[in-house]
């Protein structure tokens, strides 16, 4: 039976959908771009749209490169409660520490976002991956950014070296699953990316494994900053 989750026109059901797309013709899309403000990790537009309906509007757009984050496992997956990774980090955003799983942006345009999950993990708690597998991604805000995180879970994990950024104040805490999925219920643990990890985890994880599918491709989050790229 079809469902109509399957619909390839929703941005949540494509693979290969980042950022604002090009309205052509009466469908619906980007007609013009006013850049604003170009930072450090997003570039704001103000945007001419056309919307489903044939209406034109201004929309405010944060463009961001998108990010991996990973849920570590420091025992088997297979366990009946294994312990997991999380840090506890400073969000002066969120005006104190978040419980979080361990994420980043990639450090280059060629970067994979299976190599950054496994960059970010190594450096922000010093545990190098094993046996990594892809879970889902994750629109954070859909009304006003594309960015756009990658979630994946980690086993067989070997101890070595912290690589911190200089503003990364953060503490690694080993715990079992089960309080990691109570804290979200709780309310201890609401960072999205971290909730959404935790929660596809306790319901997904073993499909996951087993499918071991690949992360999209990274090329079109890559044509949003360099512009299109040549296709023979």
């Amino acid at each position: 039976m079809s469902s109509p989750l399957d619909s390839e026109e929703d941005g949540g059901g494509a693979e290969d959908v980042f950022g604002a797309v090009e309205a052509r013709g009466q469908e619906p899309g980007r007609i013009e771009r006013a850049e604003v403000y170009t930072g450090r990790i997003v570039k704001l537009s103000l945007d001419e749209v056309r919307f489903p309906g044939g209406q034109t509007g201004e929309l405010e757009h944060i463009r961001h490169p998108g990010a991996s984050a990973v849920l570590p496992f420091l025992d088997p997956p297979t366990d009946p409660d294994p312990r997991v990774l999380l840090i506890r980090q400073y969000r002066y955003s969120a005006g104190g520490y978040l419980w979080e799983v361990p994420a980043g942006m990639p450090d280059s345009p060629q970067e994979s976002w299976e190599r950054c999950a496994r960059r970010e993990l190594a450096e922000e708690t010093g545990y190098r991956v094993g046996e990594l597998r892809y879970m889902t991604r994750i629109f954070t805000t859909p009304g006003f950014t594309d960015e756009q995180i990658h979630l994946f879970a980690a086993a067989e994990l070997e101890a070595g070296e912290t690589q911190r950024d200089a503003d990364e104040f953060l503490s690694v805490e080993a715990l079992p699953f089960s309080q990691a999925v109570e804290g979200v219920r709780r309310g201890r643990i609401v960072d999205c990316k971290s909730v959404a990890a935790i929660l596809y985890a306790d319901r997904f994880l073993s499909r996951s494994w087993a499918e071991n599918r690949p992360a999209p491709a990274r090329w079109k989050a890559v044509e949003e900053v360099q512009g299109p790229r040549r296709r023979s």
